[in-house]
């Protein structure tokens, strides 16, 4: 009859309006989760870009290290030879802080870099006359200071990539995180101690 129709029709209309208020509220709740994991995946790379500032900061220095030392009369050779390599294979190394294995064989060439100035510093004790030196002392003191703000730095992209790791795996926001292709950050290796700063120890005179 025509009022059934009627009824029929207005039926479908509030439920067309209630499905269109879903899609609605659907949609705008996809734009929120979006726009947060944009921000939070801001916050990873700035946090990264920090690590790289401090390892570019180290790597800056090696040279006029290796010139200054590289003056002192019989200095071994090979020791300098060693840094220099380092730092070239440590420049060298593209990172996605996405990737383990990438993260992974980045924090190696570091700590390559990182072990070849510490027998560099050893080395150099046996050269009082260098160590003396206005000039050798202030770049080891940058130097140190330069480990503390990689380590600092490393410490605080983990506490950032971590929470971003967490709300990536969280669901709901892990279907819009797969959807939108939002990985997962990959972390410095705690269990191998590479959460600190590899360490150079200075012995002023």
């Amino acid at each position: 009859s025509e009022n059934n129709f009627i009824s029929l029709f207005f039926f479908m209309k509030k439920v067309l309006l209630i499905l269109l208020a879903i899609v609605v509220i659907g949609g705008f709740w996809a734009v929120g989760q979006y726009n947060k994991l944009v921000t939070g995946r801001a916050g990873v790379d700035t946090a990264w870009s920090n690590v790289e500032v401090q390892y570019q900061r180290r790597s800056d220095i090696v040279p006029q290290l290796v010139a200054v030392v590289e003056g002192a009369a019989n200095f071994e050779k090979k020791t300098l030879t060693d840094v220099v390599e380092a730092r070239a294979k440590a420049t060298s190394v593209q990172v996605d802080p996405t990737n383990a294995a990438s993260l992974k064989a980045f924090t190696a060439s570091q700590g390559e870099l990182s072990g070849a100035l510490s027998r560099l510093l050893v080395t150099v004790e046996a050269y009082p006359t260098l160590t003396a030196t206005q000039g050798f002392r202030d770049l080891q003191s940058q130097l140190e200071g330069t480990e503390n703000r990689i380590a600092v730095a490393r410490g605080d992209y983990n506490g950032v990539a971590n929470s971003w790791n967490v709300t990536v795996a969280r669901v709901p926001t892990v279907f819009i995180a797969r959807l939108m292709g939002f990985d997962k950050a990959a972390l410095f290796d705690a269990a191998t101690g590479s959460e600190n700063a590899p360490k150079v120890e200075f012995n002023l005179q």
